[in-house]
């Protein structure tokens, strides 16, 4: 039976929250627009503007090492650059992401967040063309990847802990609902095709090996469930979800339908 697209979600800075869509146009070989567009690199690190290489994720700011980020609702807007950053529902920046003024309110921002000492200042990195994706550093096809997570495989994970958890922990580009579990560890090699007629088709590549940012309830900013140990003690994996790559241009949208795979690639 087709499943459907329950949710859609970009993440324009890398470790910061979602942001909900209604709908996306995808582009063949690309992924998410404005996704992970930024990062908030450690200013002693290796991030280098100037002779940027792929780095892993521990040279950036993000859940895995800063998880009171997850208290901070961030929007951006892509075509006027501007940042919107709440707390708890009460608005506590407005930036430009076009000036340097705008640049360093959004930064000296996230070290008051993270404690930095005095002076000490995250590098909001940003580089043309180059999405800050953990995969990216793998290779430019998977730094173009999308995220699938089935709805169905965490909610049978979390019948086995016996707890509920927001989904978001996972971060995923689009969530489709309406399937088995773990029908999804099937699909690697294979197409899909997401949003019906005028959706895009995809191949899915490789599974989503999980890190500790999962622990991070995205609501409470609190590291409360040691979600890849548990992974490992249920399934002997640490494993929920699948990258794929867009094949043909196309519209997602919420309650679009979802095919499972039929043509081996």
């Amino acid at each position: 039976m087709p499943g459907t697209i329950e949710s859609l979600y970009r993440y324009p800075v890398k470790g910061l929250t979602p942001e909900p869509l209604d709908r996306v146009e995808l582009e063949t070989g690309l992924a998410f627009p404005a996704d992970r567009l930024f990062a908030l690199a450690k200013p002693s690190g290796a991030y280098d503007p100037d002779n940027f290489v792929p780095l892993s994720k521990r040279e950036y700011y993000v859940l895995l090492n800063t998880d009171r980020l997850a208290g901070l609702d961030a929007r951006f807007d892509p075509e006027t650059r501007v940042m919107r950053v709440a707390v708890q529902g009460h608005p506590v920046l407005v930036a430009d992401l076009g000036t340097a003024e705008g640049r360093a309110e959004l930064v000296e921002l996230y070290a008051r967040v993270a404690d930095l000492p005095d002076g000490e200042l995250p590098v909001l990195a940003e580089q043309p063309g180059y999405n800050f994706t953990d995969n990216a550093k793998d290779s430019l096809r998977m730094m173009n990847t999308i995220s699938l997570i089935n709805r169905a495989s965490i909610r049978e994970f979390e019948a086995r802990i016996g707890r509920e958890l927001d989904p978001l922990r996972f971060r995923a580009n689009v969530y489709i609902d309406g399937l088995e579990p773990w029908v999804e560890r099937d699909w690697i090699g294979r197409q899909l095709q997401l949003g019906g007629p005028s959706g895009v088709t995809v191949r899915v590549l490789e599974e989503t090996e999980r890190c500790a940012a999962t622990e991070v309830d995205p609501t409470t900013a609190r590291r409360d469930v040691p979600v890849v140990r548990l992974l490992h003690e249920n399934y002997g994996h640490e494993i929920m979800g699948v990258f794929a790559e867009v094949l043909s241009a196309g519209t997602l949208e919420r309650g679009g339908a979802v095919s499972e795979p039929e043509t081996a690639a």
